[in-house]
């Protein structure tokens, strides 16, 4: 994120996930929604029709209507309609509930009309079921004639969901505002939200910009019948929009950029200027890549970059060309594998474009030869995608053709998979993390998100926090992440070193080694109904007693079920209100309270100020019984003395 004095709308410091910044935008900006969300693009649906529900207007004073059919196509058919009508509306979706628009999509962008829907973009059912992060969906709709932007994180969600309103209502073109699920969906971050002053100048009132082709006083045909003397003069004429619409984005993007300082272009280039290799991709991953390309060139001195593609449709072939027409190799990393195509998505559009510009046809800019192109899958369903799955996509590249992987895929043991031989640290220098292992069902989720706020406005450090769990959620394991640090946070991966690991569950030492990648002189809290401190220490198993031995570990514990019960005014809570016990916890054993030297008094201020922020709509009982949760989890947490632990032998 740009900042400077000289823009005049700088944003709204904050911290939410992407999920939280759409909702921003749109119930300020929309009319309405119709959509029937999808995991993972649910908290979209589920916080503007909240927002609907507690009465809230839009910029212009108009009431919000949040209509829900009875399934993704009818909520697509909904869309239609109430664009028709001249209404500026939006929908959120995933997975199959897009695919099942896919009929209506067509008609949408026949018809003109600039919708936007906010897409948490999931892998589609096909061999199972996962509902976590994949681009097959997306992809799956790239021929229905919308425009399709591509975030990385949490504040590209916000930001290109303006960008994308803009350009449909210029183009009459519905777009995509296409975010990774779960990925970037729910994890929460640092973030600038659009002023509702800046939204009300950038995007202007729905009447002045949407047309009514359901006026009876100036009536139009809409979607007519046309035979074999028609249908192809109607749809070639459609170019007169299209052919537009790629200016039209690079135009308000560098508006976008005049106003906050905030930078967006059709393809986004990342040390690609005197570089040899790049990683091309969309989305979350291509930070992770960015990271990483920095660790080789300072330690490795490879002279790699990265292309995130922003835009994907209408596609950038020549802005596409230009970043990479002077390189060696270019490897395509894509979240969807379609093996009976010549290449996957993404790659085939780069190598089309090259082609022509290999020919000099199509208004491109001629070349005299085209780089390696080679590409391949990772992050399917989620599956992990790490620095080190990078270093191997790029050292891949600089292979002779005899041992090279042209198709590769990363994460997974397969003839086609590229071996993690080295998984670097490229988180900023002096970051902080913890690894959590939990319950689903527990509100250590949650917690962790409110970590991550407290620690972004009474610290003033970069945050990011996210969940890793399946779709069988409650009472079964759950894994949470979270990251501080002063610089910017840019590894959209799991962590494998970590400063701090609470476990929650209390079967954790039997699901594995919990304390795996924790460094030296690290935390562990653990819950336990026990206060004998030797006896807690005698429950651990012995090869996490020689972990923590080796590394120096301090052992924290207390019994938050306790607690929970004891507070909790509601049956109901009890469960949930572990967790927060934790955020106490957290604040009392971690070093940031006493590096920038908070008292007490002003650090429960501010929890109290986060707690309202995410519980205040449960009344005023329930702020109440979770800041008595993180007060008591501040006192009463307990260390096992370092005597106990170095007095037994392992």
């Amino acid at each position: 994120m740009q900042n400077d004095k000289n823009f005049k709308y700088q944003g709204i410091p904050t911290t939410s996930d992407g999920s939280g910044t759409v909702v921003w935008v749109e119930t300020h900006i929309s009319q309405g929604a119709c959509a029937y969300p999808i995991t993972p693009s649910t908290n979209m649906g589920v916080g503007y029709e909240s927002a609907v529900s507690n009465g809230h207007k839009n910029l212009w004073g108009d009431d919000l209507a949040f209509i829900e059919p009875e399934s993704e196509h009818s909520s697509a058919s909904a869309c239609e309609g109430f664009a028709l009508a001249g209404g500026r509306v939006t929908n959120f979706t995933s997975g199959q509930g897009l695919v099942l628009m896919k009929e209506v999509l067509f008609t949408i962008a026949g018809k003109r009309l600039p919708v936007v829907f906010n897409i948490g973009a999931r892998a589609l059912t096909s061999q199972s079921l996962n509902v976590h992060a994949g681009h097959d969906d997306v992809m799956a709709v790239t021929d229905c004639g919308w425009g399709m932007l591509f975030g990385k994180n949490a504040q590209e969600g916000a930001d290109l969901c303006l960008i994308a309103r803009k350009v449909a209502e210029n183009c009459d073109t519905p777009f995509m505002n296409i975010m990774d699920g779960f990925l970037t969906t729910h994890t929460v971050e640092n973030v600038l939200l659009p002023e509702p002053d800046f939204m009300l100048e950038f995007i202007g009132k729905p009447e002045d910009k949407i047309k009514n082709l359901m006026d009876t006083e100036n009536p139009i045909m809409s979607g007519v019948v046309q035979n074999q003397d028609s249908y192809m003069k109607g749809k070639i004429a459609q170019r007169l929009y299209t052919d537009k619409i790629l200016e039209n984005v690079t135009k308000i993007m560098n508006e976008f950029y005049e106003a906050t300082g905030r930078r967006y272009n059709v393809v986004e280039a990342y040390k690609l200027e005197d570089a040899d290799y790049a990683i091309v991709g969309l989305g979350s991953a291509m930070e992770t890549a960015m990271a990483t390309v920095d660790f080789l060139r300072e330690k490795r001195g490879i002279k790699a970059g990265v292309l995130h593609v922003t835009c994907f449709r209408p596609f950038p072939a020549n802005e596409v060309v230009d970043a990479l027409k002077h390189l060696k190799g270019i490897a395509v990393l894509e979240k969807m594998d379609n093996p009976l195509a010549e290449s996957n998505p993404l790659t085939t559009e780069i190598k089309s474009a090259f082609v022509d510009a290999l020919n000099g046809i199509r208004k491109h800019k001629k070349i005299d030869k085209i780089p390696l192109i080679i590409s391949g899958s990772g992050g399917l369903g989620s599956m992990d995608v790490r620095p080190g799955h990078f270093i191997r996509i790029v050292e891949n590249l600089m292979e002779k053709s005899e041992t090279r992987k042209d198709y590769f895929t990363v994460g997974i043991k397969h003839e086609t998979g590229l071996e993690l031989k080295e998984d670097p640290d490229v988180r900023p220098k002096g970051a902080f993390s913890m690894r959590g292992h939990s319950v689903g069902g527990y509100g250590s989720v949650t917690t962790n998100k409110v970590i991550a706020t407290i620690a972004a406005e009474v610290f003033n450090l970069n945050v990011q926090a996210y969940p890793k769990y399946g779709s069988e959620k409650k009472g079964l394991p759950t894994t949470y992440y979270l990251t501080i640090a002063q610089g910017q946070i840019r590894t959209h991966c799991e962590l494998e070193k970590v400063e701090f690991i609470p476990l929650n569950d209390v079967n954790a030492f039997n699901l594995g080694n919990p304390l795996a990648g924790i460094t030296e002189n690290g935390m562990v809290f653990i819950q336990t109904q026990e206060t004998d401190a030797l006896k807690i220490w005698e429950a651990i198993p012995g090869f996490a007693k020689k972990i923590i031995w080796e590394k120096n570990i301090r052992i924290f514990a207390l019994d938050t079920v306790k607690i929970a019960k004891d507070v909790a005014t509601k049956v109901d809570l009890v469960q949930r209100m572990q967790g927060i016990v934790l955020l106490g916890i957290f604040l009392r054993v971690t070093p940031f309270m006493e590096r920038e030297k908070i008292t007490y008094d002003d650090l429960m201020g501010q929890v109290e100020k986060s707690i309202r922020k995410y519980f205040g709509k449960g009344g005023e009982r329930v702020v109440k019984d979770n800041l008595e949760c993180v007060k008591r989890g501040y006192n009463e947490v307990f260390e096992i003395p370092e005597e106990i632990i170095s007095g037994v032998t392992v």
